[in-house]
């Protein structure tokens, strides 16, 4: 696949580890790799829009969107399908020119429809089984940026990097 038009991702279980932290007062925290916001990076380098849908609905992903201006956030989504069909309208992109990365039954079905489909490497086997590509790295530990690198190519990402 040539670069992509759009990359869409997950994030639990792919930006971070799947766990749900809680302290003593009940805030809900995430652990985010902050490699994975080189992906987002080359991504804006190559001018490649990134967006997040995902199941949960919390402010952290909201934060984290935003520190990393990207722009196209849906939260607390049940059909990722439906709602990567109106952002595949908005940017007027063909599925084939889509790459989505995502861990679990929530993803399946984008899994499915996408051009390039891949999942970290502690998604369930049933999932891997689905995707082009199973990065090397779990989850919360650089799998989006593995999952860009990939696409793009290392040299792309050493000439966009200037390395």
């Amino acid at each position: 696949m040539k670069y992509p038009k759009l990359v869409l991702t997950d994030i639990d279980g792919v930006w971070t580890d799947g766990g749900m932290y809680y302290d003593q007062n009940g805030n809900e925290l995430k652990k985010f790799n902050t490699s994975d916001s080189a992906g987002v990076l080359i991504c804006k380098k190559l001018n490649i829009p990134v967006g997040i849908i995902t199941g949960e609905n919390t402010e952290i992903v909201a934060r984290r969107a935003e520190k990393l201006k990207i722009e196209i956030l849906h939260q607390g989504i049940s059909d990722k399908v439906s709602v990567a069909k109106e952002i595949l309208s908005q940017f007027k992109v063909d599925w084939q020119d889509v790459a989505y990365i995502g861990d679990d039954i929530g993803d399946l079905h984008l899994l499915r429809k996408v051009g390039f489909s891949c999942a970290p490497s502690n998604a369930p086997l049933y999932i891997q089984k689905e995707v082009d590509y199973v990065t090397k790295t779990r989850g919360g530990d650089g799998a989006f940026r593995e999952f860009i690198e990939y696409i793009v190519g290392e040299d792309a990402v050493l000439n966009i990097l200037n390395l």
